[in-house]
């Protein structure tokens, strides 16, 4: 009533021609102030608009995420730890999940779901910034190297120094530090922070979208949180080339290059902008409404198929809504009632076991990948970096929003959405067993690959009679490449004499384990493997392939989801789904990755203060079995369960449209008297008009 009297009004004030004259500027403003008070921000509480939020917020925990796992070869090298323990940190976001996200899906989907999700990249955002907070507690970054780092140094450096048994200075200390701790806690931070943006915001969409756009908008968000890694992996790539120490190091003390087993990039840089982003990514779920409007067409655009996945009725949803408990100890009474409900589906059941298996196969394979291209191919970690975010990762963007549209344009039914992810998921394995094809050699060490003669010899020791004069110490990964091409775990296991430049141009002389030419080395490892380098771009295309028919049946796959439950357990359905595989998959996979790739290293670092360090050197051949081997032999054990979810999947249709036939019209009339009922309860202003429902015809997603 007011609002109609406040609008007579204005128009009257509007239309007087006393409005336009200078004096009443300030009347225009009010009038066009309260205008826009009076349609309550309608851009802003559309659906649009969240969906813009949403992605927003994928984008953002996407490429913090993504970030992380570029940063694993950095951390590894920075804290001086073996990869099991990085999976033990990269693990950690989902340790977090699995602390609120059972509560947070379910009790959240009755709260203000906006507003918790805003709480939510606020917390993620806090968890970045703790995860650098290492660099800045820390020491300097110090390697172990035999050359000269000032280049006015006039004095030869003997590389054959006297073996020492004595800690160095402040090891005592160092060793009571742990600081890996704070980027565990970090992400553990940025896991709980992450819990509700998934789960609340999808079932969000799908509580207020049309049901045939549904598919398509979940792909859109999808999509987005694909493109995320992109730049993640970019930023990851950038920060990979520059010094961990840049701006408190002279950088021309630096005799390291990024390619180096030894080189630690600026890792805490990243972490920095992350955080950032994610924090502006929490702003607008602040201004967006607890409920939209419930467009009425969609209730004329249920299938059969849908219905049939539901034990009450769809057509009563929103009285559903308005029937929830209203305060917390009757939600928290009905939760495990619920959730009984929920495991009692058998699709969605076998669904969950599906991911959980195809998750730790994904998982592991994703977060070791870019360690895999710097160790098998010979590749820096910036370059690795840069590959996945400008190549794999969008051919997966694309092949999940190619699914979304898929999905929309044929209108797949769950059984043909079934059909299509197995499908795809199939043809992706077989080409992915191409991949075993795609080796390299190991590189030639002298003393670890190889002999000191250049043979290949299993047995081999660092210690020849060659280098016997010097007493050099076993532990120190000080590369050096001599003329005869083999590389060379030090200056002094090289049996060099003297040296002379400084930097990455030190030349090393009178090297006896060199037995051609001038007997000299260089800095740093051999440019090995040129056949490697040649069989690289094919694993590329073959990597982008296969990721692109992989991604397709994503889309359609996590429909599936959505379809086969009551739409009152969307919230916790898809909560206890990320639950279950992050619990499952997130967490132990790259432990165990981790763990199999550790066994694989031939030579391991030494920590200042004594004890194993990270791996130095790997044995290709038996990564490249181990990595591989691993993650195709789980995706070969989830295609059972696959099979057997087809059948239970068609058994259970059949049944189901053979019960909607036998009823014949009840659905139409239930929706008939609903739709009465509304009308009768609406003004023409309030409800708009609703389509025309025909039980005979079946809308499919």
């Amino acid at each position: 009533m007011y609002r109609g009297i406040l609008k007579k009004g204005f128009r009257k004030l509007f239309s007087s021609t006393t409005v336009f004259n200078t004096d009443n500027n300030i009347s225009i403003f009010l009038f066009i102030f309260f205008r826009w008070c009076m349609k309550p921000l309608s851009f802003c509480v559309s659906l649009q608009m969240f969906l813009v939020a949403l992605s927003f917020a994928y984008f953002a925990k996407a490429l913090s995420g993504s970030y992380m796992k570029s940063t694993i070869t950095q951390l590894e090298r920075r804290f001086d730890i073996p990869s099991y323990l990085i999976g033990v940190i990269d693990g950690s976001f989902e340790i977090g999940n699995l602390l609120v996200i059972a509560f947070v899906s379910y009790f959240g989907a009755k709260l203000h779901r906006p507003k918790i999700i805003a709480i939510g990249c606020l917390l993620m955002s806090l968890g970045t910034f703790l995860i650098a907070l290492p660099h800045f507690i820390i020491g300097r970054y110090k390697f172990e190297t035999s050359i000269r780092s000032s280049v006015n140094s006039t004095s030869d450096l003997s590389p054959c120094p006297v073996r020492s048994s004595v800690l160095a200075a402040g090891c005592e200390h160092e060793s009571m530090l742990s600081m890996w701790i704070y980027v565990f806690l970090g992400n553990i931070l940025r896991g709980i922070g992450e819990t509700p943006v998934q789960p609340l915001g999808i079932s969000y969409i799908d509580d207020y979208a049309l049901e045939e756009n549904a598919a398509f908008y979940i792909g859109c968000v999808q999509t987005i949180s694909v493109i995320g890694p992109v730049f993640g992996y970019l930023l990851g790539s950038v920060c990979a080339k520059i010094y961990v120490d840049i701006g408190f190091v002279n950088m021309e003390s630096i005799s390291i290059t990024p390619g180096d087993a030894r080189w630690v990039g600026a890792w805490w840089l990243g972490y920095l902008i992350a955080g950032l982003i994610t924090l502006l990514s929490a702003v607008p779920f602040w201004f967006l409404p607890k409920s939209l409007p419930l467009p009425e067409r969609r209730l004329a655009k249920y299938s059969p198929e849908r219905t049939s996945f539901i034990k009450d009725s769809p057509l009563l949803e929103h009285k559903y809504q308005a029937d929830e408990p209203a305060n917390f100890l009757e939600m928290a009474k009905d939760f495990l009632p619920t959730l009984r409900s929920l495991l009692g589906n058998p699709v969605y059941f076998l669904y969950l076991c599906i991911t959980i298996i195809q998750f730790n196969s994904l998982i592991g394979m994703v977060t070791y990948k870019p360690k895999y291209i710097e160790q098998h191919y010979g590749q820096s970690a910036s370059k690795a970096n840069f590959l996945m975010g400008v190549i794999n990762i969008p051919a997966v963007a694309l092949g999940m929003f190619s699914g979304g549209v898929i999905m929309k344009k044929f209108k797949l039914s769950i059984m043909g959405a079934a059909k299509f992810a197995l499908g795809t998921s199939l043809l992706g394995y077989f080409l992915s067993l191409f991949f075993f094809a795609m080796g390299c050699e190991n590189a030639s060490v002298a003393g670890i690959t190889r002999s000191y003669t250049g043979l290949y010899k299993v047995d081999s020791s660092l210690l020849a009679s060659c280098n016997a004069d010097c007493q050099c110490p076993e532990t120190n990964w000080d590369p050096v490449c001599g003329e005869n091409g083999l590389t060379y775990f030090s200056p002094c296991l090289a049996g060099c004499r003297t040296s002379h430049g400084s930097g990455i141009d030190t030349v090393f002389e009178q090297c006896s384990c060199v037995a051609v030419g001038n007997h000299t080395a260089s800095a740093g490892q051999c440019n090995y493997r040129d056949s490697c380098h040649r069989v690289f771009p094919y694993f590329l295309a073959l990597s982008v392939i296969t990721s692109f028919i992989i991604s397709l049946g994503g889309t359609p796959g996590y429909m599936l989801l959505i379809i086969c439950i009551r739409p009152q357990l969307k919230s916790l359905a898809l909560g206890f789904h990320t639950l279950t595989t992050r619990t499952l998959a997130g967490i132990p996979a790259p432990i165990y990755f981790g763990a199999i790739i550790d066994t694989t290293c031939l030579k391991w670092g030494q920590k200042k203060c004594g004890g194993r360090g990270a791996c130095r050197i790997y044995n290709t051949t038996a990564y490249r079995i181990a990595y591989l081997g691993l993650t195709l032999g789980l995706r070969t054990a989830s295609f059972f369960l696959c099979i057997l979810g087809l059948v239970v999947l068609r058994r259970h249709v059949r049944r189901q449209e053979h019960n909607t036939l036998a009823n014949g019209g009840t659905a139409a009339g239930e929706l008939q008297a609903l739709r009465k009922e509304e009308n009768n309860s609406c003004n023409s202003d309030q409800c708009p008009q609703t389509a025309d429902y025909d039980p005979e015809r079946e809308t499919r997603l």
